[in-house]
């Protein structure tokens, strides 16, 4: 049996086993491993046999800014559009912060990306908010994805030197609450990407750090739900984020889309008594990215291919998300079925007790011909007055997934808990 990595056209590459003798063919190897693992392994397919299938998913930039950071909404398979608020809100739905409880918090995260391909990438993010007046919060987070350490050559003879490419955002949010039940929130975000730290090797695409600005529009809408035995909650919220300009490195045939996202979430807390209550979580995803062209013979020739081509280059990021409703990569007459086929949905099961203690369970779906991302999540966590610590854990469902064995580690603190533990300290 043989498998292929078949991974976007424009990333112009293709990665070969580690297995080779040679210390220079392995750390080629593992070098070209490894910036294509950052950028595109999560979205491409893998191939069995030799009935290789032609897939097509949406490539974008700076794709780490589709990674959950967190180790809930991790264990909840992806989830976090509507769920209660917590510290980590900022990157599912930065509204959510106007009705959470407490008067600040932080937190940070750590998953070891992609480990069953490569021993070093890594996603570390941290994020803090505070309440104002109870009816507002402003919030910051910081991502910084880690590549690992590659060895960056120009030629055969060229011994080479080594390089440690990386992206990271930053951002901002403020949210308010604008009737008793429903909150808005928008954040500011920048983002840098260095692939190759400037190194100009033979046939590189990417010799210049890339950088882009985006902003992210969300809502949050929740509701006390009463039942004879304890008190329930539904909560519904949207977020589109990233929504912004391309990130370029070089010309802007060497540019691409943000990650650009319309989340979609609906939430429902069943109390089985004033102690143990049960939450189902869901959580719809779209790309707001076109499709890059894919030459077809049948439809066109090579020339209105080009052109097809060049006019996906040259197009404005608000262009780009309302063509995503509606373009066909190539070429063929509009397909209900196959935009359909764009929408990832994700389900999470979350059971507490006194909302101290926590289990989770959720599941991740993502059409074949987008990438088969297939996988169910398990999580735990426990919460105390000062600090709360999560764990989640992906297995996947489909096959050779690089995604399978993911771990994510999150830990987080209350302001509030840590001025009255300092209080008590004085006492």
């Amino acid at each position: 049996m043989k498998f292929n990595y078949l991974c976007p056209e424009n990333l112009h590459s293709r990665f070969s086993k580690k297995n080779k003798a040679k210390r220079e063919s392995i750390m080629k190897a593992k070098s070209l491993l490894s910036l294509l693992a950052a950028v595109a392994l999560p979205f491409c397919a893998l191939a069995e046999d030799e009935n290789v299938t032609t897939y097509a998913p949406i490539t974008t930039g700076v794709s780490f800014l589709s990674v959950a950071p967190d180790a809930r909404g991790g264990g909840l398979g992806d989830v976090g559009g509507a769920t209660t608020p917590d510290v980590n809100s900022q990157y599912w739905n930065p509204s959510k912060y106007a009705f959470i409880n407490g008067q600040g918090g932080a937190s940070i995260s750590y998953v070891p990306w992609l480990r069953k391909i490569v021993s070093d990438i890594d996603l570390i993010s941290a994020s803090g908010y505070y309440k104002i007046k109870d009816v507002q919060a402003v919030a910051m987070s910081f991502r910084f994805f880690s590549v690992g350490q590659v060895l960056m050559t120009s030629g055969e003879q060229d011994p080479g030197m080594e390089y440690k490419p990386y992206d990271l955002a930053l951002d901002a949010s403020y949210s308010r609450i604008l009737s008793k039940h429903f909150s808005m929130g928008v954040a500011l975000r920048f983002i840098y990407s260095d692939l190759t730290g400037g190194f100009t090797a033979e046939g590189s695409e990417y010799t210049e750090p890339g950088w882009a600005i985006a902003a992210d529009i969300s809502g949050y809408y929740g509701q006390k739900v009463a039942f004879g035995w304890g008190n329930g909650f539904g909560s519904f919220g949207f977020n589109i984020s990233n929504i912004g300009s391309k990130v370029e490195y070089g010309d802007y045939k060497n540019s691409a889309f943000l990650p650009t996202n319309l989340r979609l979430g609906g939430s429902f807390t069943l109390p089985f008594d004033n102690y143990n209550h049960m939450s189902l979580n869901v959580d719809i995803n779209k790309l707001l990215v076109p499709g890059r062209p894919i030459y077809n013979a049948d439809l066109e020739s090579q020339e209105e291919y080009s052109a097809r081509l060049d006019d996906y280059y040259k197009m404005s990021p608000i262009t780009g998300i309302f063509k995503s409703f509606a373009d066909m990569p190539d070429g063929s007459k509009y397909n209900f079925s196959d935009q359909l086929k764009k929408v990832m949905f994700s389900l999470g099961l979350e059971y507490d007790y006194d909302q101290r203690f926590f289990a989770r369970m959720g599941y991740f779906n993502e059409s074949k011909i987008q990438g088969n991302r297939k996988y169910v999540t398990f999580g735990a966590g426990f919460k105390l007055n000062v600090f709360e610590l999560d764990v989640a854990y992906v297995l996947s469902v489909t096959k050779n997934n690089p995604l399978d064995q993911t771990l994510r580690f999150s830990l987080g603190f209350n302001l509030g808990g840590l001025k009255e533990l300092a209080n008590n300290d004085d006492i």
